[in-house]
């Protein structure tokens, strides 16, 4: 069995070349990442944002000498944990999160040696870098630790402003002769914090000039991007898909598995096996995560354990997911319930109904249902979030229906939709290769399956983080995917909750038996990158 790296910030660079899988419409998005239009890479959790924008630095890095275009990769990740009183006060933390970032980068790559460069009320040759750099970090630590003291102000006299942002980069390109940076921002809208969100797209639409641009990852639906920013003016917007149907797709899912995978014995099986892997492939929607995860549980990929997978893995495990945002978030909990049952118990089984119709009489087949422009604004809310965990797809907007009645039209995740299926793998070829979107199923304005969410109309209110977070931090480690070896380590230094564990230090790790400053390096990075995703959503 494999223990599959699904989350990039577990990689080492050397790894990541490693596993990169070269396709078509990747190397497309690669270049325009590396282009001068910001670009707003969009895609549900595990489709590969993280991946592809530290390929893209990397490629950056290996051509710096002859295209003097400098990379930047930072993430906003901790974002969840940054609890102070004051809202200016996040924007301030972003910015010099920023600032932070590009000094250690180029510190990092030996192109300033720290005696010039200042970030702050002053600048220029007079004053050290390094103290000045380790102020900025300091103050990015007391914003990182402010869940341990909510409500606390931060002395920012250090941070620099936008316009200081801008104009010490300007001095930096012509000073090091860097024609301009990119920068990469991973993890930049939490999910259900609006405010937060709306402030960095006001950053985001700042940054830019003739030396500095940023590319932003963020999911599908649940973004706000406030009133300043304008998605299809002040960016480029890429909506990470891998579509099952292109020629290569098998090919191209196989080949990322493969790379990962250690054991002799698996690959053996899964080449032996390799429509039973087609149909695991297809399942996941070309969601990487969702690939690895369904192969490792399929072990031998025998027929019995591919059906499993369906059985456990699309019929429960990733519902399970998505109710778990009910209790991360309770003010939206009936945006989420409603959600859930409308897919799993409306639409799945009405598109499961066309399928047994259609199909012996070899007429196409369907994962797709419509929902008219004019739906209850409730019910929008709702896919918004199905959308984010992945369940569902926006396929595409202003789509004609019945009547002529326009409306969007929504993909269910096949592996969700083959898991009705009494034998999955009977069928699921038969299913997927006749797809067609004229076979979607239409819900109308006043849909009657909208009547259990209008009853009782919920308001999406914006929830309060800090309770949010308390609430989270209590919960025990065995909700993080992390590996049952690092589990065990944690409950022998007696770390048994998410609050401990964020408290915790590398040497605190190393205390462990069989840990040492490797492991405890590779542990607490996935641990943390756990902690972080758990803590989005």
């Amino acid at each position: 069995m494999s223990n599959f790296v699904i989350r990039t910030e577990e990689l080492e660079d050397s790894q990541l070349k490693d596993l990169y899988v070269e396709t078509e419409d990747d190397n497309e998005i690669l270049n325009r990442l590396k282009s001068q239009s910001p670009v707003l890479l969009v895609g549900s959790r595990g489709m590969g944002k993280s991946f592809l924008f530290k390929v893209s630095q990397i490629q950056l890095l290996e051509n710096f000498s002859k295209d003097r275009i400098f990379p930047v990769f930072l993430t906003f990740r901790s974002a969840s944990l940054v609890q102070t009183g004051n809202n200016i006060q996040f924007e301030l933390w972003m910015l010099n999160k920023i600032c932070t970032v590009i000094i250690r980068e180029l510190k990092r790559q030996g192109l300033i040696t720290g005696n010039k460069w200042n970030f702050g009320n002053i600048t220029g040759n007079e004053c050290r870098t390094d103290s000045s750099i380790e102020t900025l970090i300091e103050i990015n630590k007391q914003f990182e630790n402010s869940w341990k003291n909510p409500g606390e102000i931060i002395d920012v006299t250090a941070v620099p402003t936008i316009d200081d942002l801008m104009e010490i980069i300007e001095d930096l390109c012509w000073d090091l002769n860097i024609k301009r940076f990119v920068i990469y921002i991973d993890e930049a809208a939490h999910i259900f914090i609006p405010e937060q969100q709306r402030q960095f797209f006001s950053i985001f639409r700042e940054i830019r000039s003739a030396y500095v641009k940023c590319n932003a990852a963020v999911y599908p639906g649940v973004t706000c991007y406030g009133d300043t920013f304008e998605p299809m003016h002040d960016a480029v917007t890429i909506n990470l898909t891998r579509d099952i149907r292109e020629e290569n797709y098998i090919d191209n899912m196989k080949e990322m598995v493969l790379k990962q995978v250690e054991d002799s014995e698996m690959v053996k099986n899964m080449l032996q096996n390799g429509e039973n892997f087609s149909i695991l492939a297809y399942a996941s929607c070309g969601n990487p995560r969702l690939l690895l995860r369904s192969v490792e549980k399929a072990g031998n990929f025998k027929s019995n354990s591919v059906t499993n997978v369906f059985r456990e893995f699309y019929r429960e495990e990733i519902w399970s997911e998505q109710s778990s945002l009910a209790e991360k978030y309770p003010g939206n909990s009936e945006f989420v319930d409603w959600g859930r049952n409308f897919i799993e118990n409306v639409v799945l089984p009405e598109i499961k109904n066309k399928n047994d119709k259609f199909l012996p009489l070899r007429k196409s087949s369907s994962a797709f249902f419509w929902i008219h422009r004019n739906s209850p604004q409730v019910v929008k809310e709702s896919l918004r979030i199905l959308e984010y965990t992945g369940i569902i797809k926006l396929q595409a907007t202003g789509i004609k229906a019945t009547n002529s009645e326009i409306g969007s039209r929504y993909e269910v995740n096949i592996g969700c939709l083959l898991a009705l299926e009494k034998a999955p793998l009977t069928n699921a070829l038969d299913i997927i290769k006749k797809l067609s979107v004229k076979k979607m199923s239409e819900f109308g304005e006043n849909s009657k399956a909208y009547d259990s969410l209008l009853k009782k109309v919920p308001q999406f209110t914006e929830p309060n983080m800090t309770e949010c977070l308390k609430m989270q931090l209590t919960k025990s480690i065995d909700v993080l995917e992390i590996t049952e070896w690092q589990k065990k380590k944690l409950w022998e230094l007696n770390i048994n909750n998410l609050g401990e564990l964020l408290s915790s230090k590398e040497s605190d790790l190393m205390k462990a038996y069989q840990v040492g400053k490797v492991r405890s390096r590779q542990m607490k990075n996935a641990a943390f990158a756990a902690v972080f995703e758990y803590l989005f959503g």
